[in-house]
C-alpha cells in the first residue's frame, strides 16, 4: 500500500483530475494517521482516516462526502482522539446499542424491564433505517424523523395527543440506550441525539378512576378465569403484567406480602387483610412454582389475551370506554391517596417514584385537604 503524498489532494482542482480508482489517495496527517481520498467516477469522491494502532494493524473510518480538505482533516483528527480516549472503533449500529442496553436492563434492573425494551425496539427500531445506521453516522434529522412518523397516522386531535405521548416514552428509551452506548465509549459524541426534544403538552392525568361499585359490577360481567386476575389488580396497585406473572412462591402468607418483579426492579409489598385473605384463597393446592393467574388452559395472561374478554365485560358493566385492565390500578392508587397514605409508601408499593404520584393522583386528595385547610382559624373575617 503507498502513502505517498502524490498527487495533492489537498486542493479540490487537483482531486477532480484524479484518475478513479478503488485505493484511495492517502495524505499523511501525523505519525501513523493518514486522510484518504477515493476518486469516482461520478466526480463525487469520499473521504476515510486510516490509523496504526497499538497492534501494528490499521484500523479504517469513513468520512464520508466532504467539500474541503479541512473540512475531512478535522473530522479525521477528531475521530483519532477519540479512539485515543477509549471509544471504539467498531461501527456499532444503533440496532446494536439498543440491544446491548436492553440486555444491561435485565441485569441492572429487572429480566421484565429488559424484556419490555426488547419488545419496543424490535417494534420500532430494528427493521427502521435508524436501526442500521452506526452511531457515528446517527444525525439529529434522523432521530427526528423516526420520532415524528410515530404520529403521522392521528386522525384526530386526541389520538394525535395519545400519539404523542407514547412517542415521548418511545424517544427516552433510544436516548437511554445511546447515552449507554456514550457511556461505554462506543460513540464520541451525543450530538447526534441530544437536542431531540419530545412533544410537549401532551401527558395527561390518569381519568379513568372507578367507584367500588363499578368495580363490583364489573367483576360479575368477567370469565371465571379473567375475575381472579382483575380482582387482584383491586387489592394491589400493581400493574397488569407484574400481577400476571406472579407465582406461588410470591406470595407469603405469614408475612403477609408479595413479591413484584416489574419494570422498576424487584419490590416486596405488605398487603391488607382482606389481600391476604383473597391471595391465600388463589394460592391454595397450588405448586411454589405455578401461575398465581392462568387461564382456563393454564397459560399465562398477557395483554393480548384479556383485551378483548375485559372490553366486552367493561361493556355489559356499563362502563365508560376509557376503561382498561390499568384503570384498575389508577383506581386502587386513588383510593391509597383519598386515604392518606403518605405519597412515599404509595409509590413504593406501586413501584413508581413519589413524582409520579404527585403528577398524576395528587389532585384526588383534594377534598380532604379542603377539609383540613377549613380547620384552619380564618385570618379574614
Amino acid at each position: 500500500m503507498s502513502t505517498a503524498r502524490t498527487p495533492n489532494i489537498t486542493s479540490k482542482t487537483a482531486r477532480c483530475a484524479l484518475a478513479p480508482r478503488r485505493e484511495p489517495y492517502w495524505s499523511r496527517l501525523s505519525a501513523g494517521v493518514y486522510l484518504g481520498y477515493r476518486a469516482t467516477e461520478s466526480g463525487a469522491g469520499t473521504w476515510i482516516a486510516r490509523r496504526r494502532n497499538d497492534e501494528g494493524k490499521q484500523d479504517y473510518h469513513a468520512l464520508g462526502h466532504h467539500e474541503s480538505f479541512d473540512d475531512a482533516k478535522a473530522e479525521a483528527e477528531a475521530w483519532v482522539l477519540s479512539v485515543s480516549h477509549g471509544v471504539s472503533t467498531k461501527g456499532v449500529t444503533v440496532r446494536q446499542a439498543c440491544a446491548d442496553y436492553a440486555a444491561d436492563l435485565k441485569v441492572r434492573r429487572s429480566v421484565q424491564s429488559g424484556k419490555d425494551a426488547e419488545g419496543r425496539f424490535r417494534r420500532l427500531v430494528d427493521n427502521e433505517m435508524i436501526g442500521k445506521l452506526t452511531l457515528d453516522k446517527l444525525r439529529t434529522t434522523h432521530v427526528r424523523a423516526w420520532l415524528h412518523v410515530q404520529v403521522d397516522d392521528a386522525e384526530d386531535a386526541d389520538e394525535l395527543r395519545r400519539a404523542k405521548d407514547s412517542a415521548n416514552r418511545n424517544l427516552a428509551s433510544l436516548k437511554a440506550a445511546l447515552n449507554f452506548a456514550l457511556k461505554n465509549r462506543l460513540v464520541m459524541t451525543d450530538a447526534g441525539w441530544r437536542t431531540v426534544a419530545k412533544f410537549e403538552g401532551v401527558g395527561r392525568r390518569r381519568e379513568a378512576v372507578l367507584t367500588a361499585d363499578q368495580v363490583g359490577k364489573l367483576l360479575a360481567c368477567l370469565a371465571d378465569d379473567l375475575r381472579p386476575l382483575v380482582e387482584a389488580l383491586a387489592h394491589a396497585p400493581s400493574r397488569p403484567g407484574e400481577v400476571a406473572n406472579l407465582r406461588v412462591r410470591d406470595f407469603d402468607p405469614h408475612q403477609g406480602t408479595l413479591a413484584f418483579e416489574g419494570k422498576t426492579g424487584r419490590r416486596v409489598v405488605p398487603l391488607s387483610t382482606a389481600a391476604v385473605a383473597f391471595f391465600t384463597k388463589q394460592a391454595r393446592g397450588k405448586l411454589a412454582g405455578a401461575l398465581l393467574f392462568a387461564q382456563a388452559h393454564g397459560v399465562a395472561w398477557n395483554r393480548h389475551a384479556w383485551k378483548k374478554p375485559f372490553r366486552e365485560a367493561a361493556d355489559s358493566a356499563g362502563l365508560p370506554d376509557d376503561v382498561v385492565m390499568y384503570s384498575l390500578r389508577h383506581t386502587a392508587i386513588t383510593s391509597l391517596v383519598v386515604a392518606g397514605i403518605d405519597s412515599t409508601l404509595i409509590a413504593r408499593l406501586a413501584g413508581t417514584s413519589v413524582e409520579m404520584i404527585a403528577k398524576h393522583y395528587e389532585h384526588a386528595d383534594d377534598g380532604r385537604v379542603r377539609n383540613m385547610l377549613d380547620n384552619v382559624p380564618a385570618l379574614v373575617r
